[in-house]
């Protein structure tokens, strides 16, 4: 006997029938139909059989429009179609400015970024523009704006591939109150800090982020967090985080974001959740159930995963934070001065929870990855560990870390293998755990080109369809779908995108899952991912048979708070 469920299908589709299919989409032409697809819609329900029909960049119809007039017309026959994918960390502020079609995103899938950690393209000013220089340089950027206005202004008006959302960070506006002083701010400097962090969400920010890991993020209290993310939940943003610590003292730091939800009342986000160093493996079950406890008691958090078992970061955060005090040019000289360098050594081969010690974390210098770095002249070290750099100049492996940071202004970028895959696993399978890609926006051509990636930048959501997905059968397609789109949507509160609805905007991916794969590796990582047949943002493919389009259909997505600035 058909069950109720069952009975109630069929009466749909016979109805659904009943009305001829020009009528049902309307005599107005569609500017694409997407057909014979395998619709999975982003809310975690099982996939169903249907067209889809776009118009003036949104979701019009979705339904039998085999006979609806269309521009132009997809066949998705023995292929998914899903929600665009969104990218709950991007790190692609400055790197869209140089490559605005973001291959390295599109070919993922990746239809919207979310960026900002902890440091933000606005404000920009003082100490904080200085630290920026250096980066600037090397990409061949000119920063011609000062605040939030002036950089989604630079962005509409040069066109973006993907669509792009910011935090305003915490380390952003206490480097241009402060500097990269070791000290608290003055009740006059907390209230200019709060001011920007107004202004910021009124111009478009989605939330305060922190990052604090990095120098001078770690000199700031709790307490002045709590300040500054306040100012973001009266604008209807989000709190976001790179913990304090994600190793020997993560607890402390889980406690700590808790509160910073608590006591400023506003929804938080905890990036790349993980445990780090070989002596914490196996502890993501007990993070999980803090996190279970903290969301029963009323506190709105939740977390999101790149999913591989090496992080990527600033070789600059294997030192301890009271050697970056006054800035990157403080540090330097500390790391040419033998006293402070001695100290400096002392403090990362002692195991400690006042900071987060990566040295400590790791199991060796064949752990740590030289990726990026800014000095042309030590590009040959690129894709070598400091044990084979340490190895080759005949010098011992911490010294070697710190030369290498040295020699590279303090700019070089670096993978640490210190995961485990369970603990990778069991994150990336809670219900309320999203997907990040944490690296920037890149391409195989120019100067991005000619950097050495975590091969995540290329490869975080397909390999997740790949391995996760298809070979291991850790997700079904649907909830994975889910954690690309409908979730993130929801955490990011954009309710007019992120699911395949009527009504809302049109980022969509066609993909076979059979085949849709990573092929960045660490050794190789400039790599674009394959089987993405089509991605369209906005209605428009930035993706067509395989093959990038170069067009730029993208949207500043600003937050809840935005005011738009009044007409003269």
């Amino acid at each position: 006997m058909p069950t109720r469920s069952r009975l109630a299908g069929l009466l749909l589709a016979s109805l659904f029938a009943a009305v001829p299919p020009a009528a049902r989409a309307g005599a107005e032409t569609f500017d694409v139909v997407i057909s014979h697809g395998r619709v999975i819609d982003g809310s975690g329900s099982p996939w169903y059989r249907a067209d889809i029909g776009i118009r003036d960049g949104r979701i019009a119809a979705i339904g039998r429009l085999d006979d609806a007039p269309a521009r132009q017309r997809i066949d998705a026959a023995g292929r998914v179609v899903a929600p665009g994918f969104i990218d709950m960390l991007g790190q692609s502020e400055l790197t869209i400015l140089v490559d605005p079609r973001l291959p390295s995103k599109i070919y993922q899938g990746i239809t919207t970024e979310i960026t900002g950690e902890g440091t933000s393209a606005a404000p920009l000013a003082g100490h904080a523009l200085e630290e920026l220089q250096p980066t600037l340089a090397h990409l061949g950027i000119k920063a011609d704006w000062t605040d939030f206005a002036g950089y989604f202004g630079r962005l509409e008006r040069q066109g973006i591939g993907i669509n792009l959302a910011s935090y305003v960070g915490a380390t952003q506006v206490r480097s241009i109150v402060i500097g990269g002083d070791d000290r608290a701010p003055t009740p006059a400097e907390l209230a200019r800090m709060r001011a920007l962090v107004r202004d910021a969400m009124r111009q478009g920010a989605r939330g305060l982020s922190t990052s604090l890991e990095y120098a001078p993020a770690p000199y700031a209290s709790t307490e002045e967090l709590i300040a500054l993310a306040s100012e973001a939940a009266a604008a209807g943003g989000i709190y976001a985080t790179h913990m304090r610590s994600e190793g020997d003292a993560i607890d402390a730091a889980l406690e700590e974001t808790f509160r910073i939800g608590r006591e400023a009342r506003i929804p938080v986000e905890i990036w790349h959740l993980k445990v780090a160093g070989k002596a914490n493996w196996g502890k993501m079950p007990e993070i999980v159930a803090r996190i279970e406890a903290a969301r029963a008691a009323g506190i709105d958090v939740g977390a999101d995963t790149y999913a591989y078992t090496a992080w990527f970061n600033d070789m600059s955060a294997f030192v301890p934070p009271w050697a970056h005090d006054g800035g990157t040019a403080r540090l330097l000289e500390r790391l040419r001065d033998p006293a402070a360098r001695a100290r400096i050594r002392h403090d990362m081969q002692t195991p400690s929870t006042a900071w987060d010690n990566e040295w400590s974390e790791v199991e060796g210098p064949e752990a740590i990855l030289v990726g990026v770095v800014s000095n042309p002249a030590l590009r040959p070290l690129q894709g070598k560990t400091i044990r084979d750099i340490a190895a080759a100049r005949g010098s011992d492996p911490l010294d070697t870390l710190l030369d290498v940071l040295l020699e590279d202004g303090g700019q070089t970028g670096c993978a640490v293998f210190g995961m485990n895959e369970d603990d990778v696993v069991l994150a990336l399978r809670q219900p309320w755990t999203s997907v990040n890609n944490d690296s920037s926006g890149t391409s195989t051509e120019g100067v991005l080109g000619a950097e050495h990636p975590h091969p995540r930048a290329y490869g975080t959501f397909p390999r997740i369809l790949r391995k996760y997905v298809r070979e291991e059968h850790r997700l079904t397609l649907e909830d994975a779908i889910r954690k690309f789109s409908g979730l993130p949507a929801a955490r990011m509160r954009l309710s007019d995108r992120g699911l395949i609805k009527q009504g809302l905007w049109a980022d969509l991916v066609v993909f076979d899952p059979d085949t849709v794969a990573d092929r960045a590796t660490f050794a190789d990582p400039n790599q674009l991912a394959s089987g993405m047949q089509w991605v369209l943002v906005n209605g428009v493919p930035v993706i067509a048979d395989g093959r990038m389009t170069g067009a730029r259909p993208g949207r500043v997505l600003r937050g809840p708070g935005y005011r738009a600035p009044a007409r003269r």
